[in-house]
């Protein structure tokens, strides 16, 4: 009788020793951009010590590998932002897809239509993810049919990034010492005027190359005027008064040389950092890196404050999108991976105020109205960004329709295009997509 409790008992640990063994090679894999800092950011676990997206991420996912109890290890493969969809997509069709893929609201209904991703709802129920709690925006952002398709992740928005000190120099302050922002394009001219006249230095810094940063303003300022680039029956707007006067504005300022063509993403921010210009136009991905930056004595920036995008036509408007994770459908579904993969997820949503720390916006109700989120800097500066956000509607090919808009608008500052020949060139080739959307 002994030796059979013995045997028994030796069989019961070496099944338990087997399944945990088998819990500790649980490998999954994470598709994100964000940039590349592993090696920077290598074994750190302390979040307080993570500055900017990457290092974020990146400490987050060494956190969860060092410490979770399942013994689970996320891979992470981060891709280069401009090749990101490519690169997934062909994952997808090779029939290797990630386990966790990052994901852009613009993007994922070209995922859902064609039935690439899995469906969450009663997932985030059974792992523990309280899917009440997410703020309405966020849940609207991965919802369709009724069904939710992705972890919510942020609202991130165009901002503006100011050098306060170059506003006090110029004289744009109110009878508080704040920064004075524009209430009309005409206002926003003559200040941009009065910036150079009185500090020699440009308004705008923009990033103005091969990216998406000026489009976005212009779509603010399209949507400020009551206007839009796609209706509701998912045609093309991009010849309205509204899109000419925006791409006008934009023209004007580079014209005036209140902007410089010249720079690309990384030439902008410096130009901030060095107080070669009064406002950055970025995101709020920015807001802890420049934070950072405003404390370094080696920088000119040193009162950096944040902004509200101002309205300067009738209606409150700010560009937005969100990021957000997916679980893209496997050629063979491993329910060890996929328990994995939604106990990362659990671990990202616990963990969405150390992503808040970014400066994007929060997802969760519960963080957005915590002491430890109104205690961040600047958070309290740019409060409205979350009530007057903007996105446009789930169409697919969404994506295809801003790299279009990218390249047209920008081609009329970088090789003078002309504004009515760009727009309606847009105009033209977003229909061609749009009339394959709605088939």
């Amino acid at each position: 009788m002994k030796m059979k409790t013995l045997l028994s008992a030796a069989t019961l640990l070496v099944t338990a020793l087997g399944s945990n063994s088998a819990l500790a090679a649980t490998e999954i894999t994470l598709f994100r951009f964000f940039g590349g800092c592993s090696d920077e950011y290598a074994n750190v676990t302390d979040l307080s010590k993570a500055v900017g997206e990457c290092g974020i991420i990146q400490v987050l996912t060494n956190k969860f590998n060092a410490e979770n109890k399942e013994g689970i290890t996320v891979k992470t493969q981060s891709v280069e932002w401009g090749v990101y969809y490519d690169r997934l997509s062909a994952n997808i069709a090779g029939g290797t897809p990630p386990d966790i893929a990052v994901m852009h609201r613009s993007v994922l209904p070209n995922y859902l239509m064609r039935d690439l991703v899995q469906p969450l709802g009663k997932s985030f129920a059974a792992s523990g993810i309280d899917a009440a709690d997410f703020l309405p925006v966020a849940r609207e952002a991965v919802t369709s049919k009724g069904e939710l398709w992705a972890l919510p992740f942020d609202l991130h928005s165009l901002v503006w990034h100011v050098n306060a000190d170059l506003f006090a120099k110029a004289g744009l302050v109110d009878a508080k010492g704040q920064p004075k922002m524009p209430t009309s394009p005409a206002e926003l001219m003559q200040h941009a005027e009065t910036m150079k006249a009185k500090t020699g230095k440009r308004y705008f810094a923009i990033p103005s190359a091969v990216d998406p940063m000026p489009s976005w303003q212009y779509l603010t300022w399209v949507w400020q005027q009551g206007g839009d680039i796609v209706d509701a029956e998912k045609k093309a707007q991009f010849e309205s008064k509204e899109s000419k006067e925006a791409l006008r504005l934009l023209n004007a300022l580079y014209a005036a040389g209140h902007a410089s063509s010249k720079n690309d993403y990384a030439g902008a921010q410096q130009a901030f950092i060095a107080g070669e210009a009064a406002v950055l136009v970025n995101g709020t991905w920015g807001v802890d890196t420049y934070e950072a930056q405003s404390k370094d004595p080696k920088n000119a920036l040193k009162k950096y404050v944040v902004r509200d995008i101002p309205t300067i036509y009738g209606k409150d408007a700010i560009w937005s999108d969100s990021h957000m994770w997916v679980l893209p459908k496997q050629p063979k579904q491993d329910p060890a991976k996929q328990k994995a993969a939604l106990a990362f997820l659990k671990f990202l949503n616990d963990n969405n105020f150390h992503w808040a720390r970014t400066g994007h916006l929060p997802v969760r109700a519960s963080v957005l109205k915590s002491a430890e989120m109104q205690a961040l800097p600047h958070r309290s500066e740019y409060t409205r960004t979350a009530t007057i956000a903007r996105a446009l509607p789930p169409i697919e090919n969404q994506r295809a329709i801003l790299d279009l808009l990218v390249n047209e608008l920008n081609s009329t500052w970088l090789v003078n295009k002309k504004q009515e020949q760009a727009l309606s060139d847009i105009q033209r080739r977003a229909s061609q997509i749009l009339r394959r959307a709605r088939k």
